[in-house]
């Protein structure tokens, strides 16, 4: 990606669908560039959503930058954030909560795998309400359960989970998740 407008629109898709803020050097990475390019491009994201009194915005601190909502939508956001993180969870999110409980730490790509669809979502939304945490281990990202989701099960470890044991070995299900 050389051309400038498809690199800040590249970004802005990142950005956009990114859970957690981003450094230069995984924009750059992620964009195929170099470093100015990625600085190029946040600049230039950054001046088109001033420019056009946006909903969104570009926030940096240090070396990272997110897309976050705009401060005057705050009141509206927190009303939305409120109701996403307090209501029953969905038959999808409880589908993945228990696969994590029970394969976890587990990559996104077996949760894709073995239900299915994209995840990303019900990930993002999970670790909204505090249920389920992203880790790095072995430089893969892998989810894992929360000790508040841990504690709010009535266990003291996962491992306390009814059929834990047998779930979190099962041959059908490591037959489906190493297909990844």
């Amino acid at each position: 990606m050389s051309q400038p407008q498809e690199l800040q629109a590249a970004l802005e898709a990142i950005l956009f669908v990114s859970i957690k803020p981003l450094s230069m050097s995984t924009i750059a990475q992620l964009l195929h560039c170099d470093s100015s390019q990625a600085q190029e491009a946040v600049e230039a994201l950054d001046q088109w959503y001033r420019g056009q009194n946006r909903g969104l915005q570009v926030l940096r601190q240090g070396n990272t930058i997110q897309l976050m909502s705009h401060p005057r939508f705050g009141a509206l956001v927190s009303a939305l954030y409120r109701e996403e993180t307090t209501g029953e969870l969905t038959r999808p999110a409880l589908e993945t909560l228990t696969i994590i409980a029970y394969r976890g730490p587990i990559r996104k790509s077996e949760l894709d795998q073995i239900r299915g669809v994209n995840c990303a979502l019900i990930l993002r939304n999970l670790m909204l309400r505090g249920l389920i945490l992203e880790e790095e281990i072995a430089k893969e990202r892998m989810y894992c359960l929360t000790m508040e989701c841990i504690r709010s099960l009535g266990i003291s470890r996962v491992e306390e989970l009814p059929e834990y044991a047998l779930l979190h070995s099962n041959e059908k299900i490591n037959a489906v998740a190493g297909d990844v």
